[in-house]
């Protein structure tokens, strides 16, 4: 005999299925974020003891893994270049389109995983949160399928926002960044899937890595007056170098003349070229620039000292890491560029502000980049646990914004994401062509 549920039960059984799927997923990407910080850290642990004990090796080693990564990642996995977050970004837009599959794969989610590790152990300036996001949002997709339940785009942005709170250990930023930066209209019935997915995520973090403040606590006390004036004096300054960098990694795949379109026409060259620069950097710098620059960036916000080199020297290896299309992303890179750009800022201001104005040169730097200010407040406030520098933190985002947009009009997520983008009226093209065109623009995060 048949059993025929109550309609008010029926409801409530289809309504259980999206939720453990948002839960499952939750958990599952919490767990790879988990994986993929401690083995990004031991790739950079390797190379930092290879370069010791052989501090030329970076001049072989360096080039040869940014080919290698290249290569393979154009050749078997190119959805899986870059940073991660403009393919999330373009998935969010068309979920049902099948072009849009291969952006957030199981197998390119391994390969972004592979590919990063692989820069971090040829010591390339590039930071695991990107390629976090679009890792934490391909299993949030492949835990909805397996529960069969339909992939919206509210799926793939709380799993890419989900994947910022994991990184960095930092829930709010990655509710704000899922706001400023994934959804261009936030939808409020999102909001609680977001929710879901960022806070067991971010418990998941918690259990695992424990109660940590991700630069560790600073209380950071400097007057409002000369607080605000350095404010200024960052965003201004982090507005400008950021928008540069945007424009430069935003323009520099559009241009198919002259010696620039010669060297993207051969980019597995260009990579190698490229990776080249970066290893004479870091051994100039004796391994500064090696990495995320976590290490020196948490010396800078407790009032220590860097070479004045750091800051622009991290620029350089970032952007050629960013444009040689490889796996990894920008935003802890960023950080550093910010923290050494306030280093040279601090000169203006008393030694005892040294810290303060560091940080203040780490979110308007970042905010210059990613023309994302809210995010960039929330993350970094979390990222020290400095309520005290709310307001400056603020007034440096906004500046920085502002000025950047002058510098690079359009966002650089928002312009990389172009090539990953397909319209979800236009028809498929035929089936040999299974992955998107490759990207005007290397996608970094």
């Amino acid at each position: 005999m048949a059993v025929h549920l109550p309609p008010r039960s029926l409801a409530a059984a289809r309504n259980l299925r999206p939720r453990l799927a948002a839960l499952g997923g939750a958990l599952a990407l919490g767990l790879a974020a988990i994986v993929f910080a401690r083995a990004g850290e031991a790739a950079q642990d390797l190379f930092g003891r290879l370069s010791r004990a052989w501090p030329y090796a970076p001049l072989v080693l360096t080039p040869a893994l940014f080919i290698a990564v290249t290569w393979a990642t154009r050749l078997y996995c190119a959805p899986a270049r870059g940073s991660g977050i403009p393919q999330v970004m373009a998935a969010a837009e068309a979920p049902s389109h099948k072009l849009i599959a291969p952006l957030l794969s199981l197998r390119t989610a391994g390969a972004k995983f592979l590919g990063t590790l692989g820069m971090l152990l040829a010591g390339g300036s590039v930071g695991r949160e990107g390629p976090t996001v679009q890792i934490s949002a391909a299993i949030m997709v492949a835990v909805h399928k397996a529960l069969r339940v339909p992939v919206s785009s509210g799926v793939i942005i709380a799993g890419g926002a989900a994947g910022v709170a994991a990184a960095f250990n930092t829930p709010l930023a990655g509710v704000a960044f899922a706001i400023e930066e994934l959804a261009s209209a936030f939808e409020q019935r999102l909001a609680l899937l977001v929710m879901l997915a960022v806070m067991t995520s971010g418990l998941v973090s918690l259990a695992l890595s424990g109660d940590y403040v991700y630069f560790g606590a600073m209380s950071e006390h400097v007057p409002i007056v000369p607080a605000l004036v350095a404010a200024l004096v960052t965003g201004v300054a982090g507005g400008l170098t950021g928008g540069l960098f945007a424009r430069a990694l935003s323009r520099f795949g559009e241009i198919d003349t002259g010696w620039i379109g010669a060297m993207r026409a051969r980019p597995v060259l260009l990579a190698g070229g490229l990776g080249l620069i970066v290893a004479v950097i870091g051994i100039l710098t004796h391994g500064l620039t090696w990495g995320t620059g976590y290490g020196t960036t948490r010396g800078l916000l407790t009032g220590g000292d860097a070479s004045a080199w750091f800051g622009p020297a991290k620029f350089v290896t970032t952007l050629a890491t960013a444009l040689s299309g490889a796996p990894g992303g920008i935003f802890a890179p960023s950080l550093s560029v910010g923290a050494g750009l306030g280093q040279l800022a601090g000169a203006l201001f008393p030694p005892d502000y040294s810290g303060a104005v560091a940080m203040l040169g780490m979110i308007a730097y970042f905010a210059g980049v990613t023309r994302a200010p809210l995010t960039a407040v929330i993350i970094v406030m979390e990222m020290t646990a400095d309520r005290a520098m709310i307001l400056p933190l603020f007034a440096a985002a906004l500046v920085a914004d502002h000025v950047s947009a002058q510098v690079c009009p359009e966002k650089l997520y928002h312009t990389l994401s172009h090539p990953f983008r397909v319209h979800p009226h236009h028809p498929a093209p035929k089936p040999a062509a299974q992955t998107p065109p490759a990207p005007a623009a290397p996608a970094a995060d």
